[in-house]
């Protein structure tokens, strides 16, 4: 295997940069549908005895919205063995109980298998610990990159993990899936996936750049490449494997998490190559002029 990376930097930055370009605009245009986890609300887990229909749900529930008005803005979700999850804006305890003895007397009946109340106030302070969490572990691995490799190699993984998590992001509001806690979850899951990818290759680098061979770095950065791409794609495809058994058979709960680390996987592994070494390139570059 012979590829020629740094050659077609160009268009390993133009799809990049389209893809990221696209992850914004969803980002910013689209938006997020925040989960009841940060907008404050509660959530009904129904078990019905008999199978039920979302149509048949979302006309009852909208008839009793004139008497509950949290019914106003309300998600519902049927998954399997009859199991109902229905979202809506925060109910008093006393309203909450009436609620589910009018929706008894209108579907049937039904195990309670979960009711949970957010309250807006933690919702935000979920909102700013992600964020927290997010940059505290960015400026981390800024300085385990630096302090193991050097700075031009750290602003290269960072480039790659924004690159990571924007296009994941992007397809998550494309889809229109749920922000929830174990999306967090699974953006912490990118970033330390990816970086890992990103560190095989930067090792390689750095052992070939320490045997002082007279090759240039770009040629040096694609021997590199070329000696970890099988290891790194094997790797890639044995993880995407088990997540994809997990996507298929791990029901609606799971559909959000892993969503986000399936397409975060897929981008890590790209950008590792494609975006992370090729920096490094130019980083190296500038500095010898």
């Amino acid at each position: 295997m012979n590829l020629k990376i740094i050659k077609n930097t160009k268009i390993w930055f133009t799809i990049s940069i389209t893809l990221v370009v696209a992850g914004l605009l969803l980002f910013m245009v689209k938006g997020l549908n925040y989960g009841i986890d940060f907008t404050g609300g509660t959530l009904f887990q129904l078990k019905f005895e008999k199978s039920v229909k979302l149509s048949d749900l979302n006309k009852d529930l909208k008839d009793m919205s004139a008497k509950y008005k949290e019914l106003e803005s309300k998600k519902i979700q049927i998954s399997e063995g009859n199991v109902v999850l229905i979202r809506t804006n925060a109910f008093e305890e006393a309203q909450k109980d009436n609620f589910l003895n009018d929706f008894k007397a209108k579907e049937g009946k039904f195990e309670i298998l979960k009711v949970d109340k957010v309250g807006a106030t933690i919702g935000k302070e979920l909102k700013w610990k992600a964020i927290n969490a997010l940059l505290i572990g960015s400026l981390l691995i800024v300085l385990y990159i630096t302090i193991r490799f050097e700075f031009r190699f750290a602003v290269g993984a960072i480039v790659a993990l924004l690159h990571d998590l924007i296009i994941a992001v992007g397809a998550i509001a494309l889809l229109g899936y749920e922000i929830n806690t174990p999306f967090i979850a699974a953006i912490l899951t990118i970033l330390g996936y990816s970086i890992n990818d990103t560190i095989v290759v930067f090792d390689r680098i750095r052992e070939n750049i320490k045997k002082k061979s007279k090759k240039n770095i770009g040629d040096l950065i694609d021997d590199s490449i070329n000696q970890v791409f099988t290891r790194s794609i094997n790797t890639s495809v044995t993880t995407l494997l088990a997540i994809l058994a997990v996507l298929i058979f791990g029901g609606a709960s799971l559909r959000t998490f892993i969503t986000a680390l399936l397409i975060g996987i897929l981008s890590g592994t790209y950008s590792s190559i494609f975006v992370a070494s090729p920096i490094v390139n130019l980083l190296e570059k500038k500095e010898a002029k």
